[in-house]
């Protein structure tokens, strides 16, 4: 959260005339509520299931930049998953950075508690071992959305070339 990832996701779309989705917009359309009405009525084992559930769709898509949640790739095997038809590339930044980005959206079911910053550094450090092992990681501290989006065109193309694989989405977490 809080990384660009919608931001450079769309860019990246129309850059590469990909068609854009962004998981967490799909389970709110699909359950007709929010994510943070979900963790609420719900809790987040059953977010976790429905975001499962629509990695296996994701199997078949073609041609699209997907943006997923934060925690989607650090959960079960979905890494794993992503990966086997996928270029992923995990946008990160410090959690400071983050924060700064995110204090005044009450959209975050994960942020409401007495030290949001510190529950970002938490999550952060138990996600890290899923995230290095995207295809490819850019910090978005301090680059710019153009600059990022060259960097994962290029490495997404020499991917391409390299696997002979020509229509792959490309999660960005």
């Amino acid at each position: 959260m809080g990384v660009g990832k919608s931001t450079v996701g769309r860019h990246l779309a129309d850059y590469l005339s990909f068609q854009f989705k962004d998981t967490d917009e799909i389970i709110e359309e699909r359950n007709k509520t929010t994510i943070s009405e979900i963790f609420d009525s719900h809790g987040e084992s059953y977010f976790r299931a429905l975001e499962k559930r629509l990695i296996e769709e994701m199997l078949d898509w073609k041609q699209c930049v997907i943006s997923t949640g934060g925690g989607l790739v650090a959960f079960g095997d979905n890494m794993l998953h992503l990966k086997k038809n996928a270029f992923v590339v995990c946008l990160w930044a410090k959690p400071e950075t983050i924060f700064n980005r995110i204090k005044r959206q009450s959209n975050r079911p994960l942020l409401q508690t007495d030290n949001p910053l510190e529950t970002i550094r938490t999550m952060l450090e138990k996600r890290k071992s899923a995230y290095r092992t995207a295809d490819l990681m850019i910090n978005t501290d301090t680059r710019p959305m153009r600059q990022i989006s060259q960097i994962i065109v290029r490495q997404f193309r020499q991917a391409q070339q390299q696997s002979g694989k020509q229509n792959h989405p490309t999660p960005l977490s």
